[in-house]
């Protein structure tokens, strides 16, 4: 997260950001990795929103989120609207236009290309 919070530090002034919580990717009643295991990152897949707030909060506190956290529903309109999962980003414009979309993540989790556009989108 560090690179998106310096991009969030610098812009935040001039563009609103928020941190979009969806479905637990890595849950250990589904497809759970070594790393998550290794680093005591164990939640099951929350069936309530109840449930999938605390799950959020967990992974604010141990990431140390400076930025907006928001949370999808349990129907997942979000990341079903946005391709989210597993991660993106994405830049929506003042009209509600989406002027800058990220690829898949991990690899195509780019901050400095989210910056380039951001710079771009601003000075326009």
């Amino acid at each position: 997260m560090g690179a998106l919070h310096d991009l969030w530090r610098a812009h935040r002034d001039r563009v609103a950001f928020a941190v979009v919580y969806i479905a637990e990717i890595h849950p250990t009643d589904g497809w759970q990795v070594t790393p998550n295991v290794e680093d005591d990152v164990k939640f099951a897949q929350p069936t309530t929103f109840d449930e999938r707030e605390q799950v959020a909060t967990a992974c604010v506190l141990n990431l140390q989120i400076e930025m907006p956290v928001v949370i999808d529903a349990m129907d997942n309109a979000v990341a079903n609207a946005y391709g989210a999962l597993p991660d993106r980003l994405y830049l929506i414009d003042r009209g509600g236009t989406i002027a800058f979309q990220g690829e898949l993540g991990p690899e195509g989790f780019r901050p400095e290309a989210l910056a380039a556009a951001i710079d771009e989108l601003v000075t326009t």
